[in-house]
């Protein structure tokens, strides 16, 4: 029987295991970074072990770190959630050395299915040799680990070679292992997968279909189970080939068995050998509790002959702290406030007041809806994803909120494509218009007193924000009767709440305020000074980093005098697990360089100035 489990991750699925093992009385040991000190997960596991420094190969990427973590803290056993080490063969065998319980598959079928490669040629499939024009499009891969890291679409022959070694090192990194291969790409098919579970008394169960083709950067963004529009015998199908999969490797535990899907047919892309992000949709439709039957089977017990029955439809988004309208930059700071309506279900590694830092994936929480239909589904949580409370660094709500109201999605016609598709309408700013006055009312109450000598109207007051990366300037007045702004009627005002009457319609606007950053419902503005200092200027043709994060590559022999061309890529950062490209902003020649690998670099940085034409 496992008494303590150490789970050999961080953030939101180590706190999602931690509230099984809690409710079946297991205790619970934390493994964190210095970057992750004060992270939730370690502050509810019942003990910690620290992993020392920030990056993720020196702390969560060391097996024999972890493993000594988990003899000292006295587990019996090691769950390694999804990601870093959870496919590692070498570290799964490592546990097993050490006595401890593995909850997961066998090392052996680890090592079968967590090479994509390894995969494809148990399937009786093969990636790509040599690489021609007739070829393209392809997808360069990552051959181990998943969650969008080491892969790149190429569309144009000539880069190939720079995709091959942008995707090794992210893979490296990420993962701990850079091979990569080469695969046919195939354009706007949907991505769906099917659940699996097995046991050691030689039962598989098929745990229904998920649909995960809203994507960006290959890297799943709202998931839904089970997956719409498919026919029988394609159901039937893709859940004969996840059985074929798991039993090919003699498979114990949970997997994903993934597809991509055109038209009616299925084309095989891997096997994930873990527990998988969406893996909640299917809890959900199922009512299951995944981590609960993974310690089961891995105590030895038995599943039932066949799973339990479907039920509803579940959909799961991934709110993120990034920008989607700036190419996903991933967002750092502190997330002061974080809510959501009971009617969904959280899971989160984040609560109030805990910083988002540069080092790992820039996800925040997944919130999953379950109903009796689709329609239920994805209106439940659409509508509580507006009404979440998220104050802090910028993230993908909005976009999340307009993908499941999106006509395609609704009407189930998504495939991969969506985003290229559909990500400039989606991300267009639609900000509360009034939502600055709101924030100028509320920081004017009972700022001004009158006297009763003054009997003229106020001068207009005036405040100044940006907004959804514009500036805006509001007035209002004093007045005997309180505070008033011309074109609504103000009916109530303090520091937390206004409320106004806009032709009849009264509205009501929380406030919250930290420091210059003020959030208004769900818009968020920057206060600005009344007199600004004078700004920082820079050259023309300046490129400064979007991002805090390190210096991973400079492009090959690029150097101070050297032509470039728009949209030429000069140099990559790594921030949040992901690499990005950093282009020249024109065509021109490059004057001065101020990037060089390893480097680390805040937001707004100077790496290198292009000299325009």
């Amino acid at each position: 029987m496992i008494t303590s489990v150490l789970v050999a991750n961080r953030g939101e699925i180590a706190c999602r295991i931690f509230r099984t093992c809690r409710e079946w009385g297991i205790r619970t040991v934390a493994v964190y970074s210095d970057a992750d000190a004060n992270a939730l997960h370690a502050r509810v596991a019942d003990a910690a072990v620290r992993l020392p420094g920030a990056a993720p190969t020196a702390t969560y990427l060391d097996g024999d770190l972890i493993v000594k973590a988990a003899v000292a803290s006295g587990a019996d056993a090691v769950h390694p959630g999804y990601g870093f080490l959870s496919e590692n063969a070498d570290f799964a065998r490592a546990v097993l050395d050490a006595g401890l319980v593995w909850i997961g598959p066998p090392p052996e079928a680890i090592e079968a299915m967590a090479s994509k490669t390894r995969a494809k040629e148990l399937m009786g499939l093969a990636p790509l040799g040599e690489v021609t024009e007739a070829d393209l499009p392809v997808l360069v891969k990552a051959a181990a680990g998943g969650g969008g890291r080491g892969m790149r679409i190429v569309r144009r022959i000539e880069e190939l070679t720079a995709a091959l070694e942008s995707a090794r090192t992210e893979a490296a990194s990420a993962f701990g292992d850079g091979e990569v291969f080469v695969e046919p790409y195939v354009e706007n098919g949907r991505h769906v997968e099917v659940q699996i579970l097995a046991d050691t008394h030689g039962t598989v169960w098929a745990l229904g279909t998920r649909d995960c083709s809203l994507q960006r950067r290959h890297q799943k963004v709202i998931e839904e189970s089970p997956a719409p529009g498919l026919s029988d015998r394609l159901t039937d199908e893709l859940h004969a080939l996840a059985v074929r999969a798991a039993r090919a490797v003699d498979y114990v535990g949970a997997g994903t068995v993934e597809f991509l899907v055109a038209g009616d047919t299925a084309y095989f892309l891997e096997m994930n050998t873990r527990l998988q992000v969406e893996h909640p949709v299917t809890e959900a439709v199922f009512g299951l509790d995944l981590v609960a039957e993974q310690i089961r089977v891995a105590e030895g017990h038995a599943l039932a002959d066949t799973p339990p029955h479907a039920r509803g439809h579940a959909v799961e988004a991934r709110l993120y702290a990034e920008d989607p309208a700036r190419d996903w930059a991933p967002q750092t700071g502190t997330l002061n406030r974080f809510a959501v309506p009971e009617s969904v279900r959280l899971d989160t590694g984040f609560t109030d007041g805990d910083d988002i830092g540069v080092h790992y994936d820039p996800m925040l929480a997944k919130l999953v809806a379950h109903a009796p239909t689709r329609a239920a589904a994805i209106r439940r949580l659409a509508g509580a994803l507006e009404r979440a409370t998220i104050h802090g660094p910028a993230t993908n709500r909005d976009l999340l909120v307009r993908s499941l109201r999106h006509e395609e999605f609704t009407s189930a016609g998504m495939d991969t494509g969506f985003y290229d598709r559909h990500l400039t309408d989606l991300t267009e700013p639609t900000p509360d218009p009034y939502a600055p006055l709101a924030a100028a009312l509320a920081d004017a109450h009972g700022r001004s007193r009158f006297g009763g000598w003054r009997n003229v109207p106020s001068q207009p007051q005036v405040k100044r924000y940006t907004m959804a990366g514009e500036e805006i300037e509001v007035s209002y007045r004093h007045t005997r009767a309180g505070l008033g702004a011309d074109g609504v009627r103000v009916v109530h005002a303090d520091a937390a709440l206004v409320v106004l009457e806009v032709d009849g319609v009264r509205r009501n606007f929380e406030v919250a305020r930290y420091g210059d950053e003020i959030h208004v419902n769900a818009t968020r503005l920057t206060a600005l000074p009344r007199f600004p200092d004078p700004t920082e200027q820079h050259t023309p043709g300046s490129l400064l980093a979007p991002m805090p994060g390190t210096v991973v590559r400079v492009a090959e022999g690029l150097a101070v005098g050297a032509p470039v061309r728009a949209g030429e890529p000069l140099l990559w950062l790594e921030a949040m697990k992901m690499q990005h490209r950093i282009a020249a902003p024109v065509t021109g020649t490059l004057t001065a360089l101020h990037a060089a690998p390893g480097q680390q670099v805040t937001v707004g940085a100077l790496l290198a100035v292009v000299q325009p034409t």
